[in-house]
């Protein structure tokens, strides 16, 4: 395979996988996520900059990590460690922080204290839909035409009800983005390492941004959120349509601008890529704490003083979350291990037999 070069030097597209620049993406995004759920508690009529900067984030920060998901799910064929796996690092996290959520939710806004597995609540809905996504990856591995497929079914699920059980909507909706990543090369994200598709980057997110401004308010939560079909969004089945093709046409744009836009070399950060579950499941928590504490109301008053500072808290939340010391403390919560009984034995297999001469000669005279 050839190799391209870019300004910190060639990138194989056979090393491209252990290289710093997926870990530097992840951290990123992660760090994005914290921002637009610290910029919904304090968005008003009167910060139209500040929503379309986060209409703007929105409108690839959860594309890309799902099409990143696809991408390092690629592997996933249903053996049964990988299944194992996909337990203790999805399943059993989501449980756990789902009843977590539902007991903040209690405590803090009042709400019905009950836990319900297959309606997740707040940021949990991610888990579970990951954990749909990968348990399907056989399928899309499987089939020809997958992304064609996976967008009639993303387009399919916007115009038909379905209820909100087992993230379905976002996890149809978003489908096309995670199947994506699962025919994604590490060639073809190495095109994207060039000097050429960083000039072109930057005009992109600038024209995006200008785009936004103009727009908003518009597009609303629910539109970039991809839980809402045409009926709760109040359009007609063409608008719709015609719609979400702009979008999600604008949202890989942004996805391919953001990750030209990506630092191939290791930085301070690039560890805190690897573990960006412990920040994206705790730093909610977090933000449901200030909230109950009257933060974000502070925030508002302060204006745009409040806004930067709010941002420069959730950058810094985020690299907390990610220590060793908290990790340390909350793995058994983050990472969970399923019980030793639950776990079947490995199966040795029995070494073959080593040829012996009697053996050669017992074969020849078979033969």
């Amino acid at each position: 395979m050839t190799s391209v070069t870019h300004p910190t030097g060639p990138v194989s597209p056979r090393t491209l996988d252990r290289s710093p620049f997926f870990d530097n993406a992840k951290f990123l995004l992660i760090v994005l996520v914290a921002l637009g759920h610290s910029w919904e508690q304090v968005i008003t009529s009167h910060t139209p900059t500040l929503r379309a900067v986060h209409n703007l984030v929105y409108a690839f920060h959860m594309p890309a990590f799902i099409l990143l998901c696809g991408y390092f799910s690629r592997s996933f064929t249903g053996r049964p460690d990988q299944v194992r796996r996909l337990l203790t690092g999805v399943l059993l996290p989501y449980l756990i922080f789902e009843t977590i959520y539902s007991l903040v939710y209690h405590w803090f806004r009042g709400t019905e204290l009950e836990t319900t597995p297959i309606a997740p609540t707040y940021l949990c809905w991610f888990l579970l839909a990951l954990f749909v996504w990968r348990i399907t990856t056989p399928i899309w591995n499987a089939l020809r035409f997958a992304v064609p497929i996976s967008l009639v079914i993303s387009f399919a699920a916007g115009t038909t009800r379905i209820t909100g059980d087992m993230a379905m909507p976002r996890a149809l909706m978003f489908l096309p983005f995670f199947v994506l990543g699962l025919r994604l090369r590490p060639e073809h994200f190495a095109k994207l390492r060039t000097r050429t598709a960083r000039y072109v980057a930057a005009p992109v997110f600038v024209g995006a941004f200008a785009l936004a401004c103009r727009l908003s308010p518009d597009p609303n939560d629910d539109w970039l959120s991809s839980d809402a079909n045409n009926t709760q969004l109040h359009v007609s089945l063409t608008q719709y349509l015609l719609l979400r093709l702009a979008l999600l046409t604008v949202s890989a744009l942004l996805v391919a601008s953001f990750l030209a836009l990506v630092p191939g070399r290791r930085t301070w950060s690039t560890g805190l890529g690897a573990v960006t579950l412990y920040p994206y499941l705790l730093h909610g928590l977090v933000l449901r704490i200030a909230e109950y504490y009257g933060v974000f109301r502070v925030v508002r008053q302060a204006g745009l003083a409040g806004s930067l500072v709010l941002s420069a808290a959730a950058v810094a939340m985020v690299v907390l979350l990610s220590t060793p010391p908290v990790r340390a403390i909350l793995r058994p919560l983050v990472e969970p291990r399923l019980p030793r009984w639950l776990v079947p034995p490995v199966q040795v297999a029995a070494p073959a037999p080593v040829p012996t001469a009697a053996t050669e000669r017992e074969k020849t005279l078979a033969r």
